[in-house]
């Protein structure tokens, strides 16, 4: 059975926190962190910079969030910012938004005892490559058992740099609840050393490894382990997340792409022009400098003359509203104005 955590991330349902950018694990050659947010202070909620509490109520209610993931850099580097933010979670939203945070250090019992009454409900650990396979007898298989005695449910996530079956074992001593291993990627952060250790993009692909699938073969039939492909995180993770925020800010007139962009029209003429014409109030809304409408809408009046040009706008409906794409509408008379301008 999955896990609540990865069943609410496969609908777009999850809200990633970002508390913090350091980490005391400075030789992980695989660090996908980007320049903006590794060894920073800045707290994130999806893309959303953090400046007060408030921002993060604010961007779980964009999303619609079902609930939220806490990670870094290092959570327990700031144990009482992160356990902050899940009691404010807790508290807004209530016991059912489901929080999970990624770690990778052991803590001990007494974060362990605060993540617990702050509300966390599920912490997957990440112990250091060169300790896989050597764990049994550790502190880390002794946090398995300290978070549960807790009251959170222990479970591993790890990169799927190679298979290795003590984790198999701690699934079947019932340590952890499961272990999920995410593709191996290569990112903007760790694409040199990457390669400086060999390792090569699968051919078609934009970020998956080259043999990271292999990992399956040895850990793949436990009913307990999850690969999580990189394609599943974009095509389903990150577009269902988009989707559900697109939903919840779109306007009437807004539509909604399958990767969940917002697409509509944008004109540069006096709103009352629409009032003259008897166009629906549902179908635009004047902004300070120019109109938003409905793009079939706009390209219907600019084909007729009502219009002298326009543009179809394709934006993230993120608080940024970053736009994909821009695409022009002219008239034949704008068309011809400007041809003849471009000649003078």
């Amino acid at each position: 059975m999955i896990s609540k955590g990865c069943e609410q991330c496969a609908k777009g349902g999850k809200m990633v926190i970002f508390v913090y950018g350091y980490c005391d694990q400075r030789d992980c050659f695989y660090c996908p962190l980007g320049e903006n947010r590794k060894n920073v202070t800045d707290v994130y909620a999806n893309e959303r910079e953090v400046e007060r509490d408030q921002d993060i109520i604010d961007e779980a209610r964009r999303m619609d969030a079902l609930g939220s993931s806490i990670t870094g850099g290092e959570p327990q580097e700031v144990l009482e910012r992160t356990c902050r933010y899940i009691s404010l979670l807790k508290e807004e939203f209530g016991e059912d938004h489901h929080v999970h945070l990624y770690t990778g250090i052991t803590g001990g019992r007494e974060n362990m005892r605060r993540l617990a009454e702050a509300g966390l409900d599920e912490i997957r650990f990440h112990p250091p490559f060169e300790q896989w396979g050597d764990l049994h007898g550790t502190e880390w298989e002794d946090i398995l058992y300290v978070a549960r005695e807790e009251g959170i449910t222990p479970a591993f996530e790890i990169p799927g740099i190679r298979a290795e079956e003590e984790f198999l074992d701690f699934l079947d001593e019932g340590a952890a609840d499961f272990c999920n291993i995410n593709e191996f990627e290569m990112s903007q952060g760790n694409f040199r050393r990457m390669q400086e250790e060999g390792y090569e993009l699968r051919e078609g692909h934009m970020s998956a490894v080259e043999g990271s699938h292999d990992i399956l073969e040895t850990m793949g039939d436990h009913e307990q382990v999850y690969f999580c492909t990189s394609v599943f995180k974009d095509a389903a993770q990150h577009r269902n997340r988009l989707k559900r925020m697109a939903k919840n800010v779109r306007r009437p007139f807004d539509e909604i792409t399958d990767d969940g962009t917002i697409v509509y029209g944008k004109t540069w003429v006096d709103s009352a022009r629409f009032a003259d014409l008897g166009v629906p109030e549902e179908y635009y809304t004047a902004k300070s400098d120019h109109v938003e409408l409905a793009w079939w809408l706009l390209e219907e009046m600019v084909e007729e003359g009502d219009l002298p040009k326009g543009e179809i706008v394709e934006q993230y409906p993120t608080v940024e509203g970053t736009v994909v794409e821009r695409t022009p509408v002219v008239g034949t008379e704008s068309a011809g104005a400007d041809e003849s301008a471009s000649a003078d």
